[in-house]
C-alpha cells in the first residue's frame, strides 16, 4: 500500500527532513499529532532506513501503512555502532512502549507451582503468588506447562492428589484406587514416615527445578549409595523412580534423546497479523512456553529480532542456545546484546535437519495454532499459506488469491472460470465467469489473456464491486507459456502482482507450480501443495460446469431454428429474454410470438417444440 499527502499531509515536511538526516547509526523515535511516541526503530544508516517510511511510491504492509499514516514527526538519537543502537532501541520501548512496536502483553499473568507449608506438603499449580508460608516455583508463562508438571511430578513421585489431610487421616480408611495402581505411595496406610515424605517432595521440587538429567544423576548417586549400604528395598524405589523419570522425559523430550538447555522461537503470521511462540527447554524437558501476538513489523526478520529483543528484555536467564525457525538479518549483533545481557555467550542457529529442526516445526506449529485462533483459520490454512510464500518467494503470506482456467468444446463454447482463496479458503462471491468473445479458435494462451485483461479492466474502472479488490497472487491453470504471454498483459495496465502458472502430470495431478522460465516443485511443501492442488481442482470444476452450461444453452438454441420461421438471430433474442429452458417452457404462445416477432402458426409450431410435441 502506497501512503500519499492524502493520508498524511506532514509527508512534504517529513520527507524534507529526512534528506537532511545523517547516514550514521542510531535511533529515530516516530511521534503522533499529539506528540505522543508511536514506534522507536534502530538503524544502521538513519537517512536510509527513515526514508524509505516516506518515500514516494514506497509499498507498506497494512500495518506499516498505519503507522507511517499517524507520524508528524520524528526524533533521532545518533550512535557510535549499531550494537549501541540495538541496546537504545531496547531501553526505549521498555521506557515508552510504543503502539507499534512488538509488546508483548499476557492478560492471563503468570503461574506458579505451590509446594503447601505443612508436615505432608503438596504440589499444585497456582494462578497467583500468596502470603501464606508455601514455596513458591516460578514464575510460569504458561499455566498448561504449570499444570503439566505438577501432574508429571505428583505421577513420577507418587505423591498424593486425594483430599485427604495428613497426618489427620493417617490409617483411617482403605488406600484409593491410585495406591493399587501404583499412582501413588499410599500416605493414608501410615506406613511413611512425615521426614521419608518430605524427602521424596524435595526431590520432585528438585526434578522440576533442574529437569530429568540432572534428576536422575543425582538419584542414581543415591541408588548406588542406598545398594553398597545393603538398603536393597530403598535402592529399589530409588531404581522405580528413575525409570519413572526417564520415562515422563520421552514424552517431554518428544524429538532427541540428548536436549540441552535452549529456547526456541517461531514467527506465524498471515497478511495483516503475526503470533510468535516460544518454546523453553531446560534439563532435557520442556520447562514453558509462551505464545502472544505481534505488533508491527516491516519484514519477517524485524519481527523475530524484535520478538527476541523483548521477550528478554525483562529476563536475565537466557540459555546459551537459541533456535529460529526462519533466518535474521542482525544475528551477530542479537547474539553479543544477549550475551553481554547474560554474562555468557549465547549462540542463535537455524536448524536445516534432524531432531533441532522438528522443535523449530513445533514452535511453529505453536504459533500458527495461537495465530488461528485470533483470524479465525486453522492453523493448517495459516501454515499453507506461509509454506506457498516462502516456496514462490513472496514477501508475505498472500490473503487473496485467484486463479484461471480455460475449458471450451474444441473452438466453441470457450469460456474462462476465475475463482477467488481468501486466507487458503474459497470466497464463492467473488468468483467469475468469462464468455470468450474476441477470440474464434481454438487458442488457450488468447483466451486466457482476453479473460484476465478484462478483469483487470474491470479493477481499474473502479465500478464493478466484485473486481474491486487486488490479489496478491495470480495462479494460471497451465505452464511457463501461459505465464510467459499473459503477464506482460497485466504489467502493461501497470498491476504489479505475482504470477505462477500450476501445471499437471500425466494423470490430470497437480505438479508443480511455474514461473516464466522455471518451474517450483511444492513436494517438500505439503500442506501449501495440498492448498494449490485444491484451487487447482477447484477452478477446473468451476469452469468446465460453466462450459457445459453454455454449451447446452446454445444447442438448444441452435435446437430452435429447426422451426420454420426461426432463424439464429431469432432464437438467440429468445434465450436473451428467457435465458433457461425452464423460462421458455413457461411462456405462453403469445408471449413468444411477442419475442421472437413471428407470426402465431409460428409462435404455436414453436411452442410445441419448446414442450417436445411432434
Amino acid at each position: 500500500m502506497h501512503i500519499t499527502e492524502e493520508h498524511n499531509p506532514c509527508l512534504p515536511y517529513l520527507r524534507d527532513k529526512t534528506s537532511k538526516l545523517t547516514e550514521k547509526p542510531g535511533c529515530y523515535i516516530m511521534k503522533d499529532s499529539g506528540g505522543k511516541i508511536i514506534y522507536v526503530g534502530k538503524a544502521k544508516n538513519l537517512k536510509h532506513r527513515v526514508t524509505s517510511y516516506f518515500r514516494k511510491g514506497q509499498d507498506h504492509l497494512p500495518k506499516v501503512w498505519k503507522m507511517v499514516s499517524l507520524v508528524r514527526d520524528y526524533d533521532f538519537i545518533v550512535t557510535d555502532s549499531e550494537f549501541e543502537a540495538l541496546v537504545l532501541e531496547c531501553s526505549l520501548i521498555k521506557q515508552y512502549s510504543p503502539k507499534y512496536n512488538i509488546l508483548l502483553k499476557d492478560d492471563k499473568g503468570y503461574s506458579y507451582i505451590r509446594v503447601s507449608n505443612e508436615e505432608y506438603p503438596r504440589l499444585t499449580a497456582a494462578l497467583q503468588k500468596e502470603d501464606d508460608g508455601a514455596q513458591y516455583i516460578g514464575p510460569y508463562i504458561s499455566s498448561y506447562s504449570v499444570k503439566q508438571a505438577v501432574d508429571e511430578a505428583n505421577r513420577v513421585f507418587m505423591l498424593p492428589t486425594c483430599t485427604k489431610q495428613f497426618p489427620r487421616d493417617l490409617g483411617k480408611s482403605r488406600p484409593c484406587l491410585n495406591c493399587f495402581i501404583k499412582q501413588c505411595m499410599g500416605v493414608c496406610k501410615g506406613e511413611i514416615s512425615a521426614e521419608d515424605y518430605r524427602g521424596v517432595v524435595q526431590q520432585a521440587v528438585e526434578y522440576i527445578k533442574s529437569g530429568s538429567q540432572a534428576s536422575v544423576e543425582r538419584l542414581t548417586e543415591q541408588m548406588n549409595a542406598a545398594a553398597e549400604a545393603l538398603d536393597f528395598e530403598q535402592a529399589a524405589k530409588l531404581r522405580d523412580r528413575i525409570a519413572a523419570i526417564k520415562k515422563a522425559a520421552e514424552g517431554q523430550k518428544i524429538v532427541s534423546d540428548d536436549l540441552r538447555d535452549m529456547d526456541i522461537f517461531a514467527v506465524s503470521e498471515n497478511a495483516d497479523r503475526a503470533c510468535g511462540s516460544v518454546l523453553m527447554y531446560r534439563g532435557g524437558r520442556l520447562f514453558d512456553k509462551y505464545s502472544a501476538p505481534l505488533g508491527m513489523t516491516d519484514l519477517g526478520s524485524a519481527m523475530r529480532e524484535g520478538f527476541i529483543t523483548e521477550f528478554y528484555s525483562a529476563r536475565s536467564e537466557i540459555p546459551k542456545d537459541i533456535l529460529l525457525d526462519e533466518p535474521i538479518e542482525n544475528t551477530e549483533l542479537l547474539e553479543r546484546y544477549l550475551s553481554d545481557k547474560c554474562g555468557h555467550r549465547v549462540h542463535i542457529s537455524v536448524p536445516q535437519r534432524g531432531a533441532l529442526l522438528r522443535l523449530t516445526t513445533l514452535a511453529k506449529s505453536n504459533a500458527s495454532e495461537h495465530l488461528s485462533l485470533r483470524v479465525g483459520r486453522t492453523g493448517k490454512e495459516i501454515t499453507a499459506l506461509e509454506e506457498l510464500a516462502k516456496a514462490l518467494g513472496l514477501e508475505k503470506p498472500p490473503r487473496f488469491i485467484e486463479c484461471y482456467d480455460i475449458s471450451n468444446f474444441g473452438s466453441s463454447d470457450m469460456t474462462c472460470g476465475m475463482v477467488v482463496y481468501e486466507n487458503g479458503r474459497p470466497c464463492k462471491r467473488f468468483y467469475r465467469k468469462f464468455a470468450i468473445k474476441t477470440v474464434h479458435e481454438q487458442n488457450d494462451y488468447a483466451c486466457m489473456c482476453e479473460a484476465v485483461e478484462r478483469r483487470f479492466k474491470r479493477y481499474l474502472d473502479g465500478e464493478d464491486e466484485g473486481f474491486s479488490t487486488l490479489p496478491d497472487l495470480i495462479l494460471l491453470d497451465g505452464g511457463k507459456g501461459h505465464v510467459a504471454t499473459v503477464t506482460p498483459v497485466v504489467r502493461a495496465l501497470g498491476i504489479n502482482v505475482p504470477i505462477y502458472g500450476l501445471v499437471k502430470d500425466s494423470k490430470h495431478r497437480t505438479r508443480a507450480a511455474t514461473a516464466s522460465d522455471h518451474e517450483i516443485s511444492l513436494t517438500s511443501y505439503r500442506r501449501a501443495f495440498a492448498l494449490v492442488t485444491a484451487i487447482q481442482d477447484e477452478v477446473h470444476r468451476y469452469a468446465i460446469t460453466f462450459t457445459k452450461a453454455r454449451h447446452k444453452k446454445n444447442s438448444f438454441a441452435l435446437g430452435l431454428t429447426s422451426v420454420k420461421g426461426i432463424g439464429e438471430k431469432k432464437a438467440q433474442k429468445l434465450m436473451t429474454e428467457y435465458k433457461t429452458r425452464a423460462a421458455l417452457e413457461a411462456a405462453t404462445e403469445y408471449e413468444l410470438a411477442k419475442t421472437a416477432g413471428v407470426s402465431a402458426a409460428t409462435a404455436a409450431e414453436l411452442y410445441k417444440y419448446i414442450h417436445g410435441e411432434d
